[in-house]
């Protein structure tokens, strides 16, 4: 398709057809179509970068805007294209959904389909795209039910995904949730501090636990166990001694 020669309709031409349409007059309706076909080639640009066929998306793009256009009521005041965006938005995200590789049950589907269709219509009567509470109350569910609806039917996105670009180098998904923590130093010493605590003596295990876990006093230490404060602290700095002994070798 040479998008350049696709028609673009004023304001005035696009009302006008639209009450033409909602006579029945089927020429008008082809009309708008072909005139809108650039409405939806916008829309797609937001799901581009998914590995989706890109004619498959305009396809069920134009779908949308067939509904939108057999749907919408001039009465309420509202501009076609403020109508028609989230329309065909939402056939493409059901076409995602159900093409989807993740498999969700059939009951989170149908909630997650009926969201969308509330979505569209309070979109239509508001002017605005509705917040979860008002989608909640109108379909008479729980607000959570309807957060998790929505959530499980969004999109999964690639960890390497690039979010911003600058002089040919990229940061991806991966790059901004990366694990700092769980990283495989920090791994291998956990591993190896297991290992070492598991050579100490009973006792010498019970004084750092009580030392560094329950954060108790060298005296309270000592107490406790029935030996002197000396001796509680020769044990703590022999036990600290070997393991940094074994991780050091490790």
């Amino acid at each position: 398709m040479n998008t350049a020669k696709l028609p673009v309709l004023r304001s005035g031409e696009t009302d006008e057809l639209l009450r033409r349409t909602r006579r029945g007059d089927k020429a008008a309706r082809e009309e708008l179509i072909q005139g809108n076909l650039r409405l939806v080639l916008s829309v797609i640009q937001r799901f581009a970068g998914r590995g989706e066929n890109v004619d498959d998306l305009f396809q069920v793009g134009c779908i949308g805007l067939i509904k939108a256009i057999d749907n919408f009521d001039p009465s309420h005041e509202v501009r076609f294209s403020t109508y028609g965006v989230p329309m065909i938005a939402g056939e493409i995200r059901r076409y995602l959904r159900d093409n989807s590789a993740l498999r969700i049950s059939r009951s989170v589907r149908d909630t997650a389909y009926k969201v969308l269709q509330a979505k569209e219509k309070l979109t239509a009567e508001k002017g605005r795209e509705p917040d979860v509470s008002e989608i909640a109350e109108m379909l008479g569910l729980p607000r959570q039910e309807v957060v998790f609806a929505m959530d499980a039917v969004c999109e999964p996105m690639s960890l390497y995904e690039p979010v911003y670009t600058d002089g040919g180098e990229s940061v991806t998904v991966m790059d901004q949730v990366g694990d700092t923590r769980n990283t495989d130093e920090h791994w291998l010493e956990q591993i190896a501090l297991s290992e070492a605590m598991a050579a100490l003596s009973q006792r010498e295990k019970r004084i750092l636990s009580l030392r560094f876990y329950d954060g108790r006093t060298q005296m309270e230490v000592a107490s406790e166990i029935g030996i002197s404060q000396a001796q509680v602290s020769r044990l703590e700095k022999n036990a600290i001694a070997q393991i940094k002994k074994q991780i050091f070798v490790s």
